[in-house]
């Protein structure tokens, strides 16, 4: 019996990642409202799943997709053009969601009469939309809620950016070729899972190596794609091994390869309802932290399902404006880049959406 293959399915114009990155956006949001309101309870896809947080599994989601579409596109475009597509993807949403946090929800809610003398106030601006580091808290804003972050999903783009750099870096050095891709993605997946202890690590760096794993394994399946088939039986398959392995020594790896071989068998094969025209997982992902705080701000004490479904609503109008506004712009000259034809080169979005794992800094301190 013979299944189609990876390369099938990326050789189609309809795919289903609009759909699953939209999904993933809006499970950031329901899994961080157990974080941003305190909640002693976990959320069910936790429970469910048991070796990761519900975001966490929404990031490992993002970053493997985003690994398999980068490098396509890196392979199908000259340094420049990848560089500046990139670059107009992620930046111009970014740049107005921190600036409508400083200068207006900032600027409006803050209790510190010294909110515009502050460094805090500029640094948050400076050193997230040029993805320097990520920079959580505003002088007097949000101090009256159990997380006092502004947006605590953006600790990931700076990640992300890297990642394309890098890429970029493989390509030119001639190393996302067959073997020797191969060869690297071996060496460092078997080290990572066997040699690196996390459980000495501070939560920010493991959640920086799930997201670099995760890019990898997209780039992995983008370079085989010819060789790794899409079927009903190995999906099943991955599914069973992932479910009873939970609790096991090493459920990560089981629940590794299930994550990375249903979001691309997903991604193809069933057909599911199209997003052609428009995209706002990015935008769900940006506004969807900072909509929970306000309404935890405006509406205290509000359990994990209110805040979920009121900040549903709320960043995703946000979503809406800013795809109008600021990200189709965006993508009009991101694809006069673009000399493929459509059916050949699918949009790619950023990959990163918010997690739980990494530390946020206390209010009290100001991270460099």
């Amino acid at each position: 019996m013979s299944f189609r293959s990876l390369a099938d399915g990326a050789s189609q114009r309809d795919n289903n990642f609009n759909l699953i990155r939209l999904f993933a956006a809006w499970l950031v949001i329901y899994g961080h409202s157990y974080a941003v309101t305190a909640s002693s309870d976990s959320d069910l896809v936790t429970r469910l799943v048991q070796i990761r947080f519900s975001g966490s599994i929404a990031v490992d989601m993002f970053f493997v997709i985003s690994g398999f579409l980068i490098a396509a596109s890196f392979e199908r475009h000259r340094l420049r053009d990848y560089l500046a597509a990139r670059a107009l993807r992620i930046f111009p949403a970014l740049i107005v969601c921190v600036s409508l946090s400083v200068f207006v929800m900032g600027a409006l809610l803050t209790t510190s009469p010294e909110y515009w003398h502050s460094s805090q106030t500029w640094k948050y601006l400076i050193r997230n939309i040029t993805l320097d580091k990520a920079q959580y808290f505003l002088p007097g804003v949000f101090e009256d809620l159990p997380n006092k972050a502004i947006n605590g999903s953006i600790w990931s783009l700076p990640v992300e950016f890297r990642l394309y750099l890098l890429l970029a870096a493989l390509g030119l050095a001639r190393l996302l070729r067959g073997w020797r891709y191969n060869t690297l993605f071996a060496i460092g997946l078997i080290a990572g899972f066997t040699m690196v202890d996390t459980s000495t690590m501070p939560s920010w760096r493991v959640a920086n190596l799930w997201c670099q794993a995760f890019f990898a394994t997209g780039i992995f399946a983008w370079v085989n794609r010819a060789r790794i088939p899409l079927a009903w039986p190995l999906l099943v398959a991955v599914l069973v091994v992932a479910a009873m392995a939970r609790g096991m020594k090493y459920d990560y790896i089981a629940y590794f390869v299930a994550l990375a071989y249903t979001t691309f068998f997903v991604a193809y094969v069933p057909k599911l309802p199209q997003i052609r025209h428009y995209d706002l997982s990015y935008g769900l992902y940006l506004y969807g932290w900072p909509s929970q705080q306000l309404v935890l701000h405006f509406a205290p004490g509000s359990s994990p399902v209110a805040v979920t479904f009121w900040a549903t609503l709320m960043a995703g109008s946000l979503a809406a404006l800013s795809w109008r506004f600021v990200e189709r712009p965006a993508l009009g000259l991101k694809r006069r880049l673009d000399r493929m034809p459509p059916a050949a080169a699918p949009d790619i979005e950023p990959a990163t959406h918010p997690t739980r794992e990494p530390e946020i800094p206390n209010a009290t301190r100001d991270p460099e």
